[in-house]
């Protein structure tokens, strides 16, 4: 059985170093590669801090490259095992296949339990440290201030928190503006369906419209009490001085799970929901585990297609991301909105594809 589980081992980390190698080189480079282009061109940054930019990138980059790997890996190992009749005749001679595949299931476990740490702490740090090397080097976007998907309390008197940015026009959309009013009084909010702001460079402050939307206003006769206002348009001033001040700070996606339970429990106290914080940590650990997830769907559809091509199996890897990545993007929405709990809504993709994977190789095991 050593021998057995050595030479499934080997055959499947061989693709596994190839495509994590590839895929992690490929979406670096080509997501990153008009920017990178800008930085060497005409901003005139030497090669070796655009390496070091690559350097920062790559750790993220892996939080995804890394599960898709283990699919692809699983296909080709056991596609190959499978065409060959390699796993028929391990079959026959009274190795079950749960027992064939379990050493693959031991390793994508080890790979999703590390992978949680390495989310949290190293793909964390570098993605912080990425940033704050461009800001290093003077290039800072204009609407840098306005992160989408990220409280914003670099103001004084307001928290934000915008759901989408669009940078080219301008346009804010999905705007909520919070003005707490200190301890036993309610916090005052603004809701926007969208928005604008018009720099003002001489007077270094931001003028921010609002459109379309509702704000709480205090009732004249009792100011703890507020009455909601609907509005067409709504303008705020926001001084950007305070914001020229402050140090680079996280995004959410840069923070520790600990970093983020405080984060969270600081905002409950503001009477804020800090559903984008939960929702964050537990896509940190959704992620982590789709290792395994992934590794329980391919190794029973790489037994079932019985494929020595390379591509069909890259096909079916292809097939199953683009069907897994926009079911994690949407439950993360359902959950940034309130519309389902963090703790069910993230795990709603790695439920879904175990259960299949678990239903096919009880089917094999049966047959």
């Amino acid at each position: 059985m050593k021998i057995l589980r050595n030479y499934i081992l080997k055959e499947f980390f061989s693709p596994l170093l190839l495509s994590l190698g590839l895929l992690t080189f490929v979406m670096v480079l080509i997501g990153n590669l008009k920017r990178i282009a800008d930085l060497v061109i005409n901003k005139g940054v030497d090669l070796f801090s655009v390496i070091q930019i690559f350097i920062y990138l790559t750790p993220y980059i892996i939080t995804y490259t890394l599960p898709i790997s283990v699919l692809i890996a699983v296909l080709l190992a056991l596609g190959r095992l499978s065409s060959d009749n390699e796993i028929i005749a391990i079959r026959s001679s009274g190795v079950s296949l749960l027992r064939l595949i379990m050493p693959l299931l031991v390793i994508s476990l080890i790979l999703s339990l590390g992978l949680v740490i390495f989310n949290d702490q190293a793909a964390s740090y570098a993605h912080f440290a990425y940033r704050k090397t461009l800001k290093e080097m003077g290039i800072k976007n204009p609407t840098a201030a306005f992160e989408e998907g990220v409280f914003i309390d670099s103001f004084q008197k307001y928290i934000l928190f915008i759901y989408r940015v669009d940078q080219k026009k301008n346009r804010l959309n999905n705007i909520r503006i919070y003005e707490p009013q200190g301890e036993d009084r309610p916090t005052r909010t603004i809701v926007a369906k969208a928005g604008e702001f018009i720099s003002i460079p001489e007077k270094n402050i931001v003028k921010l419209k609002l459109i379309d939307g509702t704000s709480d206003e205090p009732d004249p006769e009792n100011p703890t009490n507020f009455y909601k206002l609907n509005f067409r348009t709504y303008f705020m001033n926001l001084d950007m001085g305070q914001m020229q001040d402050k140090v680079v700070e996280k995004k959410y996606k840069e923070m520790t799970i600990r970093e983020l339970k405080d984060e969270a429990r600081k905002l409950r106290k503001e009477g804020i929901s800090p559903a984008p914080l939960i929702t964050k940590i537990h896509e940190k650990l959704a992620l982590a585990f789709s290792c395994f997830v992934f590794m329980l769907l391919g190794a029973s559809l790489g037994i079932i297609t019985r494929r020595r091509e390379k591509s069909i199996n890259i096909g079916i890897a292809v097939l199953i991301i683009t069907c897994y990545y926009p079911l994690l993007i949407g439950s993360e929405a359902l959950a940034i909105e309130g519309y389902l709990p963090a703790a069910l809504a993230l795990w709603i993709p790695n439920i879904l594809f175990a259960g299949i994977g678990i239903f096919l190789t009880r089917k094999l095991c049966a047959s």
